[in-house]
């Protein structure tokens, strides 16, 4: 039985990501014990809110070295949603606030008009395709399983610009606006969209998450 540890540094969100994983089959650890996150197979940093409370959060526990760390040495880790855009260098959401720098890039705001000019609501909210960026496989990846244009839940007001477009591993579209639904570095994977509330497509991915080596 896989063992995957999420990261408790309270903030919201834990339990239904701990429940899909349990799902999936695998035993689950919340905590903020440095030393059982260093010590993880699978690590798992979920999140919803703002991201300067999520890094505060993460630093007043004295988790961010031992992430990049565990990160660094190329092991199985997953940001959702906050903890995707997290993983970036920087965030502008209420001023320039720094990420954890595990994939290079920064988080902006998704502009509140799409490319006609149209106004649109801001979250980003609800079911959303996603689609296969130009020269990018899935082959392999904790998207192996699903097909391009599958729908996945969104929540989210900001989006993560990877500076590196083979880091794209997955695109969607909000009324004309290129977001990144998926980042990837090895095997270290963020996910904007919620895949513990996207149905059996998104515990398809949490599966395939597991069967990392």
């Amino acid at each position: 039985m896989q063992r995957v540890t999420v990261i408790d540094y309270g903030i919201g969100n834990l339990l239904s990501v701990a429940r899909a994983f349990e799902h999936c089959g695998a035993s689950v650890l919340l905590t903020d014990d440095v030393r059982k996150i260093a010590d993880a197979d699978y690590l798992v940093l979920p999140g919803v809110g703002a991201f300067a409370d999520g890094m505060l959060g993460l630093t007043e526990r004295r988790l961010v070295e031992p992430i990049k760390k565990f990160a660094a040495k190329g092991r199985p880790f997953l940001g959702i949603c906050l903890g995707m855009q997290m993983m970036l260098d920087e965030s502008e959401e209420f001023g320039a606030n720094a990420g954890l720098g595990l994939i290079s890039g920064k988080v902006v705001a998704i502009p509140r008009v799409g490319n006609d000019g149209t106004p649109h609501k801001i979250p980003h909210i609800g079911w959303n395709n996603i689609c296969l960026p130009e020269s990018v496989s899935w082959k392999g990846t904790i998207l192996g399983n699903i097909l391009p244009e599958s729908s996945f839940y969104f929540v989210h007001s900001f989006s993560a610009v990877p500076t590196h477009h083979d880091q794209r591993l997955a695109d969607c579209y909000y009324n004309g606006q290129l977001i990144a639904a998926a980042i990837r570095k090895g095997n270290v994977y963020g996910c904007q969209f919620h895949p513990e509330k996207s149905g059996r497509d998104g515990l398809n991915i949490l599966k395939c998450f597991l069967e990392i080596a």
